[in-house]
Order: C-alpha cells, then sequence, then structure tokens
C-alpha cells in the first residue's frame, strides 16, 4: 500500500483512505492559503476606495454638499482615480464617478467639483 502525505506539512497520514490532511490544524492552515492572495486583493481594493471616500468627504466643507477643488490637491491628499465604485451619467451627458456616496465631476482646466448624494 503507497504512503500518503498530508497536502500542508508533507508528514505521512494515518487512517481513512481519503483522508488528506494529517489534522484539523493542517487542513486549516491550507485551506486559509489557498484564499489569501485573493482575500488580500479584496481588502486592498477596499480599503483605497474606503481613502479615497474619505479624502472626497475632508474637500466638502462642514454643511455643504459640494466643492471644488483641483486634481492636483486630490492627488497630493493621496486620491487614486482608478478606484471608484460606480458612475452617473446625468441628462446632459456629465459623468460623475463615485466612491460610496461622494462623487465628483471633471471641470475645465484641471478643477473638480466634490459632490455628496443627498439622501
Amino acid at each position: 500500500m503507497e504512503q500518503r502525505h498530508c497536502l500542508n506539512c508533507g508528514e505521512p497520514i494515518q487512517g481513512r483512505v481519503d483522508k488528506k490532511f494529517c489534522d484539523d490544524q493542517c487542513r486549516n492552515t491550507f485551506n486559509y492559503q489557498q484564499t489569501a492572495d485573493s482575500n488580500n486583493l479584496i481588502r486592498r481594493i477596499n480599503h483605497s476606495l474606503k481613502r479615497n471616500r474619505n479624502i472626497l468627504e475632508s474637500l466638502i466643507p462642514e454643511g455643504e454638499e459640494m466643492a471644488k477643488t483641483t486634481k492636483e490637491r486630490m492627488i497630493q491628499e493621496g486620491f487614486q482615480f482608478k478606484y471608484s465604485t460606480h458612475s452617473y451619467e446625468t441628462k446632459k451627458g456629465s459623468i460623475y464617478t463615485y466612491c460610496y456616496d461622494f462623487g465628483y465631476l471633471p471641470l475645465d482646466a484641471g478643477w473638480m467639483l466634490i459632490v455628496k448624494v443627498k439622501e
């Protein structure tokens, strides 16, 4: 009979014929490592989205629903334009890009209009 080895640590396995791991810890470690890379990617993207939202929120004065700023200032604050949650096109054809409940609209000469979704 051929000796079977644990898929995680490589130790010989005792027991059932279809057993793949030597114990629960090895099984859990193996399964965690299988999903860790994709979970880390999702975690990094979610972190960037949240940071973008917080930057947009900080650019709107207290009590206001919109403000104007420059694209350069957004970049200096750490805003990453490649991450957004959705976009909205108005009837006039303007496209607002959103990070959750805060969005921006590119204007002329590097200016941006920052808006908050009305509840």
